[in-house]
């Protein structure tokens, strides 16, 4: 009798395991609009996109790190991990090494499908608008079990510091039209970008239209002939940019009214992430040290 009551006594203490870990197990659709489920909360992380790599450690979880891409560089406490290639050459033998029971990644990089057959966990995601920022640190949290309060605070904080820039930004230096350039080729950052939003809430006008996508290859004539106020590039375009026919002669060159910002500055322009309170005084700043460049 007592050895049937100790199996009954086993038998449930089994169930109710199994119901503890079924209750913890979660399922999150990500940006390939695929159910990517977590039966844990991951304690091991490979992140082969600095924003996310940024928003790992803005949540408070940066300890769980194993692992990053070449370029993420902030915060400095990730230092000393392991680089791991880049989204477009992830070093597939060094993430799996590294043991991740997560690895976060961009839509558009390569690797995922490779990953996820060697039996990884893989969550692409790929923030290009201020709503999807919001969103990521959402999900990003709730995969680590952050509490959702912290990741409404973390959200609350980046939005309102932009308020706060475009609030620092006096009448005569909005309205100016501007072109972000966000790579060779060029690439441009438009309307409907991250950085264009953030153009538009400090009162400046993207010569990109939305209808472009968010970062498109545009023909260097089409800048030459749209004429901007202003000029925001960073590092890897500035020089070839001066090369490029017909653009010495554009006004915004010939006045000077070009951003021309360092590395560790674009870097905080291009990524989408926790650091955007920072692009957007960065972007404050030029929109009023420009404006008061003489035409």
């Amino acid at each position: 009798m007592l050895k049937r009551l100790a199996l009954i006594r086993l038998a449930a203490w089994i169930t109710l395991c199994a119901m503890g870990s079924t209750a913890q197990a979660i399922v999150l659709r990500d940006d390939r609009q695929v159910d990517v489920t977590l039966s844990q909360t991951p304690q091991r992380i490979v992140s082969l996109l600095p924003s996310l790599t940024e928003t790992v450690c803005a949540l408070g979880q940066c300890q769980k790190l194993v692992g990053v891409d070449r370029y993420s560089n902030w915060p400095e406490r990730i230092a000393h991990l392991p680089r791991m290639g880049g989204g477009l050459d992830p070093n597939i033998e060094s993430v799996v090494a590294a043991k991740p029971d997560l690895v976060l990644m961009a839509t558009s990089a390569r690797g995922a499908a490779r990953f996820e057959a060697l039996g990884l966990t893989v969550l692409a995601l790929e923030p290009n608008s201020h709503a999807d920022v919001q969103r990521v640190i959402r999900l990003i949290a709730k995969a680590l079990g952050v509490p959702e309060a912290e990741s409404e605070r973390v959200w609350r904080n980046i939005d309102a510091a932009v308020h706060a820039a475009a609030q620092s930004i006096p009448a005569h230096a909005k309205g100016q039209r501007v072109y972000f350039e966000v790579g060779p080729a060029p690439y441009g950052a438009s309307e409907s970008s991250f950085m264009g939003q953030t153009l538009d809430r400090l009162g400046a006008r993207n010569i990109l239209p939305a209808s472009l996508g968010p970062f498109p290859k545009i023909n260097p004539e089409f800048v030459v002939r749209a004429q901007p106020d202003l000029i925001m590039v960073g590092d890897s375009s500035y020089a070839d940019m001066r090369t490029r026919p017909g653009w010495q002669s554009m006004r915004a060159m010939r006045t000077q009214r070009v951003c021309h910002f360092k590395a560790e500055e674009a870097d905080v322009l291009m990524r989408a992430g926790p650091r955007m309170d920072e692009a957007a005084r960065l972007m404050a700043q030029c929109l009023i040290d420009k404006a008061r460049t003489p035409p």
